[in-house]
């Protein structure tokens, strides 16, 4: 039987497949494609080499047994969009298409937030501009750091807020894409949003996998709606400048509820899939599920991908002592600092040297080249709100010894041994039982 988590090289975003069932009727799962010059280069090369394995002629489509969008973030969405536009120029034409999809898991943000995703856009681009909503496009630096300034919230919170509600147009044309594609939405849901429930049965998929949905959680969820009225009413009232009123939406409820947690389970082997979802969240959602005992207690699994691309501001140390894992994804190429060193330091004073591999989709000096250009950007920002504000800390300038990802592993050549790095062009899969051979 076949269990294996496949890493794709994805820039800063998140594409990953898993392959599981019985080797004469394998499945396969299809979550998230990255962002832009993800899919064509990376993405589109591997689902046809599976194809090419498995047998496949020219006129059969590859069955994707689930493809799931974990969460409304250009990082994550953009190579999915890739795809389905592909798909839907070849229906078009009536050549036969490139995969077969059974089920498609994707909560909309509009959705999420119960708001009708035209007049949701219409507002943005209204109060915010047509940048507000383009997706990959984003806001300009200096409209992003007059957020920042308004905000109460850590610099990076603001930041992956802003990207999903930059996404919103890019998840609503999602869903019409898998509309007219005839990919079923959210099926074994009722159609229904995707939501963590207490005590909740795992959703079975035939072949042997079962998932089991962490998150988002429904009383979050709920505060979430309350608050997007509010802000709303909010800026009609009061009329505040638009870095001002999106400040105010801003905080980490955005992007963290706007993540799909799922554990995956096989042949009695686990993967935890965690999207852009916040440490603590992901605890809480193992616990509601009844897999996490409270307080100090541990959950054992062999697979986890490291929330947010390894970003430090979403983890405590607290995450790793609790959650033991037998293989650490970190997807990122260095873009918005991440992985950040900060969180390798969390992984070994947690693990130690006891046994496991961590997996990076890019080399660690060029991830570390990205870390500088940001840290050198980030530090200019803070310089300038400085201006504004004296009391505002400027970081120092970067020190390889004091702040890059390879010096620290050059002081630990234990922890470095057990580096992974995802060549391009070559399969890179983590085999929890037989070995997929492709």
């Amino acid at each position: 039987m076949f269990f294996s988590m496949d890493i794709q090289p994805a820039r800063k975003g998140d594409c990953l497949l898993l392959h599981f069932g019985a080797q004469s009727k394998p499945g396969l799962v299809l979550i998230d494609g990255g962002p832009g010059n993800v899919y064509r280069p990376h993405l589109k090369p591997r689902l046809k080499r599976i194809r090419e394995a498995r047998g496949l002629g020219e006129q059969d489509p590859l069955v994707l047994d689930l493809l799931m969008v974990s969460h409304v973030d250009d990082d994550h969405i953009r190579g999915i969009l890739d795809l389905t536009r592909e798909e839907i120029e070849a229906r078009e034409a009536r050549r036969p298409g490139m995969v077969n999809v059974l089920s498609f898991w994707h909560n909309s943000f509009d959705e999420l937030i119960d708001h009708d995703p035209g007049d949701l856009t219409a507002s943005m681009k209204t109060q915010f501009g047509e940048a507000a909503v383009s997706g990959g496009s984003e806001l300009s630096d200096a409209e992003r750091l007059a957020v920042e300034e308004e905000s109460s919230e850590h610099p990076e919170v603001v930041t992956s807020a802003l990207k999903v509600l930059a996404s919103i147009e890019q998840g609503f044309r999602l869903r019409l894409d898998a509309e007219g594609l005839g990919f079923p939405r959210n099926p074994e849901f009722g159609g229904k949003l995707i939501l963590a429930r207490k005590d909740a049965e795992a959703i079975e998929i035939p072949g042997g996998l079962q998932f089991t949905v962490l998150g988002p959680m429904q009383r979050e969820l709920e505060a979430l709606r309350k608050k997007h009225i509010a802000w709303l009413e909010d800026l009609k009232k009061r009329g505040k400048s638009p870095s001002a009123a999106l400040a105010a939406y801003v905080d980490s409820s955005v992007a963290n509820l706007s993540s799909i947690v799922l554990l995956a389970e096989a042949g009695g082997k686990s993967i935890l899939l965690t999207g852009d979802a916040r440490g603590d969240k992901v605890l809480e959602g193992l616990e509601l599920a009844g897999r996490l005992g409270p307080g100090s207690s541990t959950i054992r699994v062999d697979v986890l991908k490291v929330p947010h691309h390894g970003s430090a501001n979403n983890l405590d140390r607290d995450f790793f002592e609790r959650i033991i894992a037998g293989h650490y994804i970190f997807s990122g190429n260095g873009e918005h600092g991440n992985p950040e060193r900060e969180t390798l330091e969390m992984l070994f004073n947690a693990r130690g040297n006891s046994g496991y591999t961590v997996h990076f989709t890019y080399p660690v000096d060029t991830v570390d080249a990205a870390r500088q250009k940001d840290w050198a950007k980030e530090q200019q920002k803070e310089r300038s709100r400085r201006k504004k504000n004296p009391a505002q800390e400027v970081r120092p300038d970067w020190s390889p010894a004091e702040h890059s990802l390879a010096a620290f592993l050059q002081d630990h050549d234990d922890f470095a041994a057990k580096f992974r790095i995802v060549q391009e062009g070559e399969p890179h899969v983590i085999n929890l039982l037989d070995e997929l051979g492709y």
